[in-house]
């Protein structure tokens, strides 16, 4: 059973920094990449960044490019979302999510191809 535990979330002020965690367990090989993802209040689920557990290959979206961090210490299987330099519009409940892609692509932070999905943790970054 594939079970995704996310976990660091909390309040801090702008500027402020959170580091987010994934546990991940019973994971098979082909579940290659795992994701991150918010959602906040009133709007819809967005990719923010993703690595490939066997390459290290990473992606982060313009929105977070600079600021945040994504890593994998695969032999914890955990996979960390360093967050730096918060704004208030980084405010949301982060999820984590595992998928299957093609490793040649990289990977891709896209909503529909992850099939697994953790339990949200909530940042709020105050003004």
């Amino acid at each position: 059973e594939v079970q995704l535990q996310a976990s660091g979330g909390g309040s801090v002020q702008a500027g402020g920094s959170l580091r987010l965690s994934c546990a991940a367990s019973g994971l098979s090989f082909n579940e290659n990449i795992i994701g991150w993802f918010r959602q906040a209040p009133g709007k819809e689920r967005e990719g923010i960044s993703c690595i490939s557990r066997h390459d290290g290959r990473t992606y982060l979206a313009e929105s977070v490019k600079g600021r945040f961090t994504i890593s994998s210490d695969n032999a914890e299987n955990t996979v960390y979302l360093q967050m730096n330099s918060l704004k208030p519009e980084d405010t949301a409940v982060y999820y984590c999510a595992a998928s299957s892609q093609r490793a040649e692509y990289g990977c891709f932070a896209y909503r529909p191809l992850y099939k697994y999905w953790g339990q949200g943790t909530l940042v709020t970054v105050s003004s």
